[in-house]
């Protein structure tokens, strides 16, 4: 049933805006009755390219979903910018329109015919898409520093260095994975973590990444805990290869780490909608600690539950891509107040949100380019 929803919703977005697409240009550039027919056909298969993508893929073909991923994905970055250009460019037409029947004065001059406004919007439109395929692939190192007295003196600092939302599969491979650990190792950090959405429906044939994870070998340890996708593409065969890639995963869990700090970490929500029953909640998980010990909760959506502040220090969290292109950010703000970046909670805790370090359904990004985060806990006394 609930497939069914989302599948009703999907479509009916999804088709809403290839529809408003498919009038505009067929409206502005008069095209012919052939034409606008192709138009009509290749849109009908970009709209149920992401259905097919997935059905190939649970059915073995993966020349097929990749090929198709690729095209069904751009295009659906493609036909975003589409819309929301065209739809800006229809608001400043109709605002000039009024204005001209309201204000005594010709205001021709700066009206935008029909046809150059489409024009103008499919230009922009795959300049856009060019840029956010650039945007994906610049991978940015972000850092961030807390100064807390509850790291040893003789340590000193830890260096963690965070991934999110790499979402390994069909679209991203072992050349963006390359990328990734390159800039999680340049810093030598003593542990790293994932923070959920390691990998994305199609792990057929991701046994070749695990030897590049397995030469990651941090001081301290490799740890993770899941995100949604896991869920999506099968938890047993997601656990496997992530414990396969040296990771540590953390399900309601925690663990002292050299004696130095505890990091403890969540399932995703999903975990309920597969009828896994949850082991303990974050407060009875939080509160097993010392306070005098500096805790790290790994916990992939940016939710902060409302009695944990003041039993961590710092929760690390992603599944936003910060909206991954512009203006999603605004929409993924209604679901989480804080996208991206550091957020200082009650009681001492604090939140860091990331961008996420790969790409899921279009290989785009605009507005928001993909991190890899390092995290450094500086001793200093007198600090919380």
């Amino acid at each position: 049933m609930r497939l069914i929803i989302f599948l009703s919703f999907f479509f009916s977005i999804y088709g809403g805006l290839h529809i408003y697409a498919f009038l505009k240009i067929r409206q502005a550039l008069t095209l012919g009755t052939g034409t606008a027919a192709i138009l009509a056909a290749v849109m009908a298969c970009m709209i149920i390219a992401p259905v097919l993508i997935r059905i190939s893929e649970r059915h073995g073909f993966e020349f097929l979903a990749r090929a198709l991923a690729y095209i069904g994905y751009t295009w659906m970055g493609l036909i975003f910018f589409f819309v929301c250009i065209a739809f800006v460019l229809d608001i400043y037409r109709l605002l000039v329109h009024i204005g001209g029947r309201i204000v005594p004065v010709d205001l021709c001059g700066l009206a935008v015919e029909a046809r150059p406004s489409v024009v103008i919007s499919i230009l922009l439109a795959v300049i856009l898409t060019a840029y956010g395929a650039f945007e994906a692939l610049d991978i940015r190192m972000e850092h961030l520093t807390i100064r807390t007295d509850k790291i040893p003196k003789e340590i000193g600092r830890l260096k963690i260095a965070q991934i999110s939302d790499v979402h390994l599969g069909l679209m991203v491979g072992e050349r963006r994975l390359e990328k990734i650990l390159n800039l999680a190792t340049a810093a030598d950090p003593d542990i790293l973590v994932s923070t959920g959405d390691l990998v994305d429906g199609q792990m057929d044939n991701l046994s070749g990444l695990l030897k590049r994870f397995q030469q990651v070998s941090p001081k301290y340890g490799k740890f993770a805990v899941t995100g949604n996708h896991e869920f999506y593409a099968g938890l047993a065969r997601s656990l496997e290869f992530t414990e396969k890639a040296g990771f540590t995963v953390l399900r309601g869990k925690g663990l002292s780490v050299a004696g130095l700090l505890t990091i403890a970490g969540v399932d995703d929500v999903m975990e309920n909608r597969h009828g896994i029953e949850k082991k303990v909640t974050e407060k009875e998980l939080l509160s097993r600690f010392p306070r005098e010990r500096f805790t790290l909760l790994l916990k992939h959506r940016p939710e902060v539950a409302k009695d944990a502040p003041g039993l961590f220090d710092l929760q690390l969290s992603g599944h936003t891509h910060k909206g991954q292109i512009f203006p999603f950010n605004f929409i993924t703000k209604l679901y989480y107040p804080n996208i991206a970046g550091l957020l200082e909670l009650e009681k001492n805790s604090r939140l860091y949100v990331s961008r996420g370090s790969g790409t899921w359904g279009p290989p785009v990004r605009f507005l928001s380019p993909p991190e890899v985060t390092l995290i450094e806990l500086v001793h200093e006394v007198g600090r919380q």
